[in-house]
């Protein structure tokens, strides 16, 4: 018998034992074979992943990642009124994200998050096996990318379709997953994906699609939200709704079937329509200021930079909070009085045109939108004729709304024709509604101008109005518009005479006076505004009339190299000592001029304009303060009724504090009864100048009270004459309107000018200069005598009256008990 070994004989059992079977007759050196190849696979596997790993970025950059945010401004008050932003997002974290938004995410993309490590692999091979099916077509390849891995693409690689990129991806996914948590990576995922409306994050896209924070979200808007994930354009319910309900039906089913809603719950859900916001919320945009914001914008970018490449408190990507200087209620009155006075002028100008075409045709919404055309007066609409009919014609709105403009429109054209008529599809216009759908037809003013208003005593401008409306021009009249302010350059010729020698009651010739300028240009002869010559006249009359002939001659007596010094000193422009400068041809700005204006009304005292006080980064550090100055236990725990702390005043003196208080004591007389009387109504101390160019081309307006100071001209952009108009007229009656607005529910206490140390206030005639015993000034504009300022060394001496004089400028109630001028002060509540 032959031996039989029991391993032959022993049965080969299962699925384990057939293999061994089979292995058993592989010859031997295949066996080899197969097993390098193997291990080479293996080996290439790990060398690839290596190498592909190595030029990765770090995983562990994300615990430092922060994400773009916009940089938000507040105004005086507190309250956010504009942003600047390329991605409007809101960052919640992970705690603040409702779970309804998590649920269906999770189930719209990646439905084992919350187990897997990082990669799907059943995903994964579906995804092969469907594009090695595709390969002879064009179809874009599939993946199988976890949230994990669309958050390693969003934030660390590019967006190329690679397989190159693919395995990057997986790289970072895994070390993703080895270094935070699953709630860190959703927090993160979610507030950086993008959802349309330029929305990125889960909050921002709330209040885009549906106005409310997203911790108000119900679960059919949440699944919504979700579905945008995949292709926010492909799933527009305002281009393509029965897309968008599928795909949120969709993934409403997928959180049933993941056990988050029931599944009656998702039937009725599905059968409930998607509702969205008609246009969604825009960046926070304010609709006063938009001359200010912008001139924010750029002063930011010059200290922080623009993007998120300049650095971390970039504007458009590093969330500042900047705490700006523009009071609401200011700004918008300043915005109406300069748009209602350039209304005022263009009226019955007759219609020019319509202010831009576009095609009317199919996407007219959008083209409007991008249309350089701004209403400006907040009742106005910009509108695009998309039709006419026997009746009149059809209007469109930004926001797709439609509206009628009536044939017999009572605006007419300049060549007296009826506006209308001359309308065609694709005008674009501005309009206000009359009544219901009605609309009757504006024009947008062809002259400009510009308007400033600050604190003088810290240069904080609270408004600034640079034209008619940004949209429509982005040209700021305040700050870039060089102009010459003709009159409203006179106070600093009157301050250079008053800083050589003179004083208010000096007597200056107002005669024809004529000058040799040189064998080329000749002989050079002034006049006054109005013609005509008034001889004789105190220092203080010639400002408060405005005359010519006396600003030359006190500006030659004076020397004009001294007036150029003082309008260099105060910022206004760098000019040559001709003597037309002293009549105000010199070009300026008007945040200049207004400025200029802020240091003389403060006592000489130097200030610059201030467009924010504080810049912030997102975490609250203080990046910039605009007032550096350290103030001693501002900041103790209580107070025991000490006295108040307060920062060192630093203001450098850039004049002479008496020679400016001169100078603003003269300007009240301007006010009170000179070109600018118009303003005596208001019944507040007023100091400012009125001006009017030759032509006139630029009519102006400068000045203001202890604690604000404005200053506005009109003019148009290319200069050429206004017809008659004058800055005491037009330009004042302006700033009445914006002081009498802006301050008609916060009056203003009626505050003097304080006088600086070394002025004595003396009685005198105003007419004749002359000091006055036995008479006192009256509330009478009228008055001979008033009260005047003097430097100590200048004061006027002892001038004896007759009785019949000292009779005659005795006021109807004297004041029997006063003794002396300081007395009458004291009694009056004035400055002494």
């Amino acid at each position: 018998m032959d031996a039989v070994t029991p391993e032959a004989d022993a049965p080969v059992p299962g699925l384990f034992a057939k293999a061994r079977a089979m292995v058993g007759r592989v010859p031997r050196k295949a066996l080899i074979a197969l097993g390098v190849l193997f291990a080479l696979g293996v080996a290439g596997l790990l060398l690839l992943w290596l190498l592909v790993g190595r030029g990765l970025p770090d995983a562990a950059s994300l615990a430092n990642y922060q994400a773009p945010l916009p940089t938000t401004l507040r105004s005086t008050d507190g309250a956010p009124f504009h942003s600047f932003t390329r991605e409007r997002r809101v960052y919640l974290p992970y705690s603040e994200i409702p779970p309804a938004v998590v649920h269906a995410v999770i189930s719209a993309e990646d439905k084992t998050f919350f187990s897997h490590s990082g990669l799907d692999y059943a995903g994964i091979l579906t995804a092969v096996i469907t594009n090695i099916e595709s390969l002879a077509s064009d179809k874009r390849p599939v993946g199988a990318s976890t949230i994990t891995q669309q958050l390693a693409k969003n934030l660390l690689l590019t967006n190329e379709v690679t397989i190159g990129r693919k395995l990057r991806e997986a790289i970072l996914a895994k070390r993703i997953e080895s270094q935070f948590t699953k709630e860190q990576i959703l927090e993160l995922y979610l507030n950086e994906v993008f959802l349309g409306r330029n929305a990125y994050g889960v909050e921002a896209a709330s209040q885009s699609w549906f106005g409310k924070p997203a911790a108000e979200l119900r679960p059919e808007e949440a699944a919504f939200l979700a579905g945008l994930l995949k292709a926010p354009s492909n799933y527009n319910p305002r281009t393509n709704y029965q897309r968008a309900l599928e795909r949120r039906n969709y993934v409403l089913g997928e959180m049933a079937n993941n056990g988050f809603i029931s599944q009656q719950q998702a039937v009725v859900l599905k059968a409930s329509p998607i509702v969205t916001t008609t246009g969604g919320v825009a960046n926070r945009q304010s609709a006063i200021g938009g001359y200010f914001i912008e001139e924010v914008r750029r002063q930011l970018i010059d200290k922080f930079g623009e993007d998120a490449e300049s650095g971390p408190n970039s504007v458009y990507a590093g969330g500042l909070w900047v705490r700006t200087t523009i009071d609401p209620v200011i700004q918008a009155a300043a915005e109406k009085a300069l748009r209602s006075g350039l209304l005022r002028y263009d009226a019955g100008r007759g219609w020019r045109g319509p202010a831009a075409s576009i095609d009317p045709g199919e996407g007219w919404e959008n083209r409007l939108r991008a249309a350089p055309v701004g209403a400006g007066v907040p009742e106005w609409k910009i509108a695009v004729v998309l039709g006419k009919d026997g009746a009149g014609m059809t209007l469109g709105f930004a926001d797709g709304s439609k509206g009628r403009l009536a044939n017999g429109d009572a605006m007419r054209a300049r060549n007296g024709a009826p506006a209308w008529q001359q309308l065609k599809a694709g005008d674009v216009i501005p309009v206000a509604q009359i009544a219901g759908s009605s609309y009757g037809l504006r024009q947008i003013p062809e002259v400009s101008g510009a308007m400033v208003v600050q604190d003088p005593q810290t240069g904080r401008v609270l408004a600034m109005v640079g034209g008619f409306d940004v949209k429509g021009s982005s040209f700021n009249r305040a700050t870039q518009a060089m102009r010459q302010p003709g009159s409203s350059f006179k106070p600093f010729v009157y301050a250079a005479g008053l800083d050589n020698g003179m004083t208010p009651a000096s007597i200056v010739s107002d005669a024809p006076y004529c000058v040799y300028q040189s064998r080329s240009l000749g002989t050079k002869c002034f006049r006054n505004f109005s013609g005509g010559y008034a001889g004789a006249q105190t220092m203080r009359w010639g400002l408060e009339q405005s005359r010519n002939l006396m600003t030359i001659r006190i500006a030659y007596n004076s020397g004009m190299d001294n007036v150029v010094k003082l309008a260099k000193d105060l910022g206004i422009g760098d000019y040559q000592p001709v003597l037309a400068i002293a009549l105000g041809a010199g070009e300026t700005t008007p945040m200049r001029l207004v400025n200029a204006y802020s240091m003389l009304l403060n006592n000489g005292k130097a200030v610059e304009p201030v467009l924010f006080d504080l810049v912030q980064d997102r975490n609250g550090k203080v990046l910039y303060r605009a007032d550096p100055r350290p103030c001693e236990n501002c900041n103790a725990a209580n107070w025991q009724g000490q006295a108040m702390p307060r920062p060192r005043d630093t203001r450098r003196q850039v004049m002479d504090a008496r020679t400016a208080y001169q100078t603003t004591h003269m300007m009240e007389g301007v006010v009170q009864r000179g070109t600018a009387a118009v303003l005596r109504s208001l019944d507040v101390p007023i100091a400012g100048k009125t001006g009017t160019t030759t032509g006139p081309k630029d009519v102006w307006f400068v000045g203001g009270t202890p604690t604000i100071v404005a200053g506005l001209y009109i003019g148009h952009d290319k200069p050429r004459n206004l017809g008659g108009l004058q800055g005491g007229t037009f330009a004042a009656p302006i700033w009445k309107q914006f002081y009498t607005e802006a301050f008609k529910d916060n009056p203003q206490e009626p505050m003097p000018f304080l006088a600086p140390a070394g002025v004595r206030m003396v009685r005198i005639d105003r007419r004749s200069g002359r000091r006055v015993y036995g008479a006192w000034p009256s509330a009478d504009p009228k008055s001979a005598v008033i009260w005047e300022a003097f430097k100590a060394e200048s004061e006027p001496r002892r001038i004896y009256r007759t009785a019949d004089d000292l009779k005659a400028l005795q006021p109807a109630t004297p004041k029997a008990r006063v003794k002396s001028d300081s007395d009458f002060l004291r009694q009056q509540g004035g400055i002494y």
